[in-house]
């Protein structure tokens, strides 16, 4: 690469390795408007967001606010009724070798703004601050904190030595289950911690439990606990993430993408790195939903791939074992595909 055409640029590539877990970062030269695919931008150095000039353009279906700098890049995208944003950085590839071939490249981070997203909420005092540090943030994500929970990932623990990262399995071995492992995991059973509600649930761990999440514990663990999105104990309508799979489906938070028809989901252009997605899982396909992930982004042969918590795969996984984790194909899951949420 000539110095005369691209410029002086640097490359920084930061390969995390945990026994089967791979997250590549990799800091990108400045890239012009012309090149820069939808959604995309330069890394976050690239531009000076305090003294930039932005463009604030609405866009429909979803209902959401583009951001752009001077320069023409996205800087951001901020969805009507969610708090999660895509923000433009520099790209990664997420890969999960022991249980899929298939890798993940992507520039977005999906973070928390303070307040739901509406239209002209750019004028409100909080959003200017927000914005110039999350452009520049490279702590974890929603997307690199879903991997802290996959197999063998390390453990991780707080000032008090609570372990609140590492490899999660998705409950215990249950004859009564029909899938061999039961249900009813949530983030404070993987942490061993009693827990009270903002609904007014207290909720005490099973022991049998500990360091296990199932499909819907995996998605509080990340959005709730971790990133401090109201959670609550109860399937019940209200502020947070409710308990199950069909309450965060049916009458959860955010902005709905794709509502529940009973048929397969097909509108794949709707979707956002971070937004959550439910699946039949019955006996026979059908419309009720018994199962969700967190979607992960379009893998290197093209396909629409998420995480979830699973049986087969013993806890949080987007590889193939027991199933392939794709939206589309003519994989089981693909097939069971209902409806899609952005908190």
């Amino acid at each position: 690469m000539s110095q005369s055409r691209n410029g002086i640029w640097a490359t920084l590539a930061v390969v995390l390795i945990a026994a089967g877990v791979i997250v590549v970062v990799a800091l990108r030269p400045d890239r012009s408007a012309s090149t820069t695919p939808p959604g995309g931008a330069a890394g976050p150095g690239a531009v000076s967001v305090a003294s930039a000039e932005l463009t604030f353009t609405r866009l429909a279906k979803p209902a959401r606010t583009q951001v752009r700098d001077g320069a023409g890049r996205v800087l951001a995208v901020f969805t009507d009724k969610a708090r999660t944003v895509r923000v433009s950085g520099p790209e990664r590839t997420f890969t999960e070798p022991r249980f899929t071939k298939s890798s993940v490249t992507t520039d977005a981070w999906i973070r928390l703004a303070p307040t739901p997203w509406k239209a002209g909420e750019e004028k409100a005092a909080w959003f200017r601050p927000w914005l110039d540090k999350a452009v520049g943030d490279d702590s974890p994500d929603a997307l690199a904190i879903a991997m802290d929970y996959l197999d063998d990932a390390p453990a991780r623990k707080d000032a008090k030595g609570r372990q609140f990262a590492g490899d999660a399995s998705f409950g215990p071995l249950s004859a009564a289950d029909p899938d061999g492992r039961a249900e009813n995991s949530d983030f404070y059973d993987y942490l061993g911690v009693e827990w009270d509600f903002p609904d007014g649930k207290h909720e005490r761990p099973a022991k049998d439990h500990f360091r296990s999440l199932d499909c819907s514990g995996f998605i509080r663990m990340v959005y709730g606990y971790r990133m401090k999105y109201p959670l609550r104990g109860t399937n019940t309508k209200g502020a947070g993430l409710p308990r199950r799979a069909y309450a965060m489906a049916g009458f959860g938070p955010g902005a709905l993408l794709i509502p529940n028809t009973g048929r397969a989901a097909r509108d794949y252009g709707v979707l956002q790195e971070g937004d959550l997605v439910f699946f039949n899982h019955g006996a026979n396909a059908g419309p009720s939903i018994e199962h969700s992930g967190i979607y992960l982004g379009v893998d290197d042969a093209g396909h629409h791939r998420f995480f979830s918590s699973r049986v087969k795969a013993d806890g949080p996984t987007f590889g193939d074992f027991g199933g392939e984790s794709l939206l589309d194909g003519p994989g089981y899951w693909s097939g069971r595909f209902l409806s899609a949420r952005r908190v």
